[in-house]
């Protein structure tokens, strides 16, 4: 059903991109796809934190990840202009793909290290652009109720770019849509925008102790009930 809703709006939300060619059009045009996807899918969303965040700044946004509902509501839900960073694998999505293409979406592929490299660079030059980045750090979606170990790469960014960490907590996607589910069941995610961490006094160092930070915050939002 998911995959259905995808073909029904994402097919003419392509076709209207390409034929206006308008880039400043694309980013609500693409909030817009998202958020009416996850209402297709049965989907209300809940944001709390928003407050935390200053309008004048960019974040790296790290978030827990267990469904395919995460990058849109992640993507949608922030308030600013965001570009994700995901697995190479997802550009081949049909339709999916190439809208994520549209914008700024950053494919990483990690067999291939000057390739990635690339990827991260590409990132930077977004982060001085004013855009914010969003890393779902685990590197692939956990089982319903599991938060798997943290990959180091959007730390280690953090860190070099001295950009504030928003740590992310989203509920409920995993038994909406889980890992091994293509059917989407209707409910409330809720999104939980936790209080950022600054980096600018950090150094490289000290990668391990940010990761393991912002792990446990979110951790310990995913446990309330």
């Amino acid at each position: 059903m998911a995959a259905i809703m995808i073909l029904l709006i994402g097919a003419p939300a392509l076709v209207i991109l390409w034929l206006i060619n308008r880039r400043t059009w694309l980013y609500p045009l693409a909030e817009v796809g998202a958020k009416v996807w996850l209402r297709a899918c049965g989907a209300r969303v809940s944001v709390r934190g928003l407050e935390n965040l200053d309008p004048r700044k960019s974040y790296i946004f790290v978030s827990n990840h267990r469904s395919y509902l995460d990058t849109a509501v992640l993507f949608a839900y922030t308030g600013r202009r965001m570009s994700i960073v995901a697995k190479k694998e997802l550009l081949k999505i049909p339709i999916f793909g190439q809208g994520m293409g549209f914008v700024n979406v950053i494919a990483i592929d990690r067999s291939n290290p000057e390739k990635a490299f690339e990827s991260i660079e590409k990132t930077k030059e977004l982060l001085n652009r004013g855009y914010s980045v969003g890393f779902f750090a685990e590197g692939t979606r956990a089982m319903p109720g599991e938060l798997l170990p943290f990959k180091k790469g959007a730390f280690y960014l953090a860190i070099q770019t001295k950009t504030p960490i928003v740590p992310v907590a989203i509920k409920n996607t995993d038994w909406m849509m889980g890992k091994k589910s293509g059917t989407a069941f209707p409910g409330v995610i809720e999104m939980i925008l936790l209080s950022p961490v600054e980096t600018y006094d950090m150094k490289i160092e000290e990668v391990s102790v940010l990761a393991k930070k912002v792990r446990e915050s979110i951790a310990l939002e995913l446990a309330e009930l």
